[in-house]
């Protein structure tokens, strides 16, 4: 029995590298002020809401709705270090860079040499000599009260011209970047993430085909067909075979920002979030769901695509706290 239609979907589907993803593509949309086009959060679990439908076109226009929401804890983060780009015939190469001091702890968890770049020698870069800056920015797990050793350290580009960029990093070089300085309420973004793991699994979950007929000879979850044979290897590589599943890198685009909120008592449950806790620090509610198991990194970025209209937020009358243990 042949897959069903568009069970190939990604290809290949092998595990991820890193437990937090990589971003290749980044929003190209212009935008007023120098800023970062990416934050990070940790995924907390999911509630809903209760709101009025404000949007014009809407069968339930003024009427009040029901929205499964996903919550994203975001502590600050911290500039670890600046990237300057240079570019050649084979594209933009890494040519320096620029490691800013970070705490003691965290020092000591990385590693770190002692004698790091002195920050004299960052106000004499000409970024007119650079094809491109970026930053490497530095989670802060344990404000959110997740026990992780090592803080995820990840790449982040940023808006405006590398004037803007070196004057963006120069500032915010010794303090922490708030979510509320990237995003906003009611906008669309991108949620990456690396989805839950699942090992190894037969092609009837791992693809969606279908189950033969209980006659049929040498298995029943099975493919029915392994396809024309293609030169030495004779089974093509789209034909649904047993492999692994899950723990692969994924891209959730067009997710609207309900709230981001300063005050968690609004939204934590008596009993905490199952498998995460409670919140403590600022935290985003995304319409919809994230991929990804709880406590796992979340990179959010500016959207690819941008909508030709902002949809109008509903007016929020209550987030749900009731228990969700046993769910």
């Amino acid at each position: 029995m042949k897959p069903r239609k568009g069970s190939m979907a990604y290809w290949p589907r092998k595990k991820a590298k890193k437990i937090y993803p990589r971003i290749k593509g980044w929003s190209k949309h212009a935008f007023d002020t120098s800023s970062l086009l990416g934050f990070a959060g940790y995924k907390a679990g999911m509630t809903h809401i209760l709101g009025v439908d404000n949007k014009k076109t809407s069968p339930t226009k003024g009427e009040e709705i029901r929205l499964p929401v996903t919550v994203i804890e975001c502590p600050p983060l911290k500039i670890f270090s600046a990237r300057f780009y240079k570019k050649n015939a084979y594209g933009l190469f890494v040519a320096k860079d620029f490691l800013f001091k970070p705490s003691k702890d965290l020092q000591r968890k990385l590693s770190l040499p002692k004698k790091l770049s002195d920050i004299k020698e960052f106000d004499k870069i000409n970024p007119d000599d650079y094809a491109d800056i970026t930053i490497l920015a530095c989670t802060q797990p344990r404000l959110a009260g997740i026990p992780k050793r090592k803080p995820e350290i990840f790449e982040l580009k940023l808006s405006g011209t590398n004037k803007d960029k070196l004057e963006f990093i120069k500032t915010h070089a010794d303090k922490d970047v708030s979510v509320e300085e990237v995003f906003k309420e009611a906008q669309m973004i991108d949620a990456h993430a690396i989805t839950k793991g699942k090992g190894t699994q037969g092609p009837v979950k791992r693809f969606g085909i279908g189950l033969r007929h209980h006659k049929s000879e040498k298995g029943r979850r099975n493919p029915g067909s392994r396809g024309p044979w293609k030169a030495q290897q004779h089974i093509m590589y789209r034909t649904a075979y047993a492999g692994q599943t899950g723990f692969q890198q994924r891209i959730q685009l067009g997710l609207q920002i309900i709230k981001i909120g300063a005050k968690p008592e609004e939204i934590n449950p008596k009993d905490g979030f199952p498998h995460y806790g409670k919140v403590r620090t600022t935290y985003l509610l995304l319409k919809g769901s994230v991929p990804g198991p709880k406590k796992r990194m979340i990179l959010l970025t500016q959207p690819l695509r941008l909508p030709k209209k902002e949809a109008p937020l509903p007016t929020i009358v209550q987030i749900s706290v009731q228990s969700k243990q046993g769910r």
